[in-house]
């Protein structure tokens, strides 16, 4: 019937508790509006997600595919470790990904996957960069710390970008860190003129680190993929980590991150789960 919009079908995931609502977009399907993202991120009156995942068609012909990334308000995103591997898994149980490894085209760049044979997938996520320009961030200096005046006293924090901005605060405790408090006051500040995923990371041992994090767009998660990666590259330039099989424990689950030099790129590994599939009513 003219005018009659029909049902969106969708399957939600999460990645180690970061969950999404996952959309087949390749064939040139039409991507939601700013509205209905929010609508479908709404977790009382819609599906409910920490962002919506587009699967796309790929922009390069060694990918497999690519996808694209909103936030629960409805604005774009640039990477998603937690969303490429739920990525990774759509893809093989819809049989588009006949072997253990292949590529991915991210908002941020190519994105390399290796299913693990104990299940989940490890992936390439690509060189932090820590130059201003990139992360962006507006403030003089090389770091790898800045420090601003914030709500309760001076804050000391590393910036990388990941694909995204991030900046780590290295904590006593995450139990009684101000994630509430500090997440959106960095957030807002001028000197992230594109915001910033705010990650306070508690020093376990040298191979662990307990992490929250209030995302952009989103509010605090139970997991950031980029946000463990950020975390685990910021402590280990301070020299406060190892490099290598560091997990990161996150309220939702763990992930294990490898960066060995400067110069390599920052390698994941977690899970990646099917929670329902639907249709949504527009």
């Amino acid at each position: 019937m003219p005018g009659v919009v029909p049902p969106l079908r969708f399957a939600k995931m999460h990645g180690a508790g970061n969950d999404f609502v996952m959309l087949d977009l390749r064939g040139g399907r039409e991507a939601p509006d700013a509205a209905l993202r929010r609508r479908l991120a709404d977790r009382y009156f819609g599906v409910g997600c920490d962002q919506l995942i587009a699967i796309t068609d790929p922009k390069r012909p060694e990918a497999l595919a690519g996808y694209l990334i909103w936030n629960a308000d409805g604005s774009v995103a640039g990477q998603c470790g937690n969303g490429a591997r739920c990525v990774a898994a759509w893809l093989v149980r819809d049989g588009a990904a006949r072997s253990q490894q292949f590529e991915l085209d991210s908002p941020a760049g190519p994105i390399r996957v290796e299913a693990l044979a104990e299940g989940g997938f490890r992936l390439g996520m690509g060189r932090p960069r820590f130059d201003a320009a990139a992360i962006p961030l507006a403030l003089p200096g090389t770091g790898p710390t800045w420090q601003l005046e914030g709500p309760g006293g001076m804050v000391t924090f590393s910036a990388v970008s990941m694909g995204n901005p991030h900046a780590v605060i290295e904590v006593d405790s995450i139990v009684s860190a101000p994630v509430a408090q500090l997440g959106p006051w960095l957030q807002a500040q001028a000197c992230f003129p594109q915001g910033v995923n705010v990650g306070f990371a508690q020093v376990l041992a040298r191979d662990a680190v307990a992490l929250r994090v209030h995302e952009r767009g989103a509010g605090e998660t139970l997991a950031c993929g980029s946000g463990a990666c950020a975390a685990v590259v910021a402590l280990a330039r301070l020299g406060r980590i190892d490099r290598r099989g560091v997990r990161v424990r996150l309220p939702g689950g763990e992930l294990v991150i490898d960066w060995p030099d400067d110069a390599a790129e920052v390698m994941m590994a977690g899970p990646a789960e099917f929670v329902f599939e639907g249709e949504f009513i527009a």
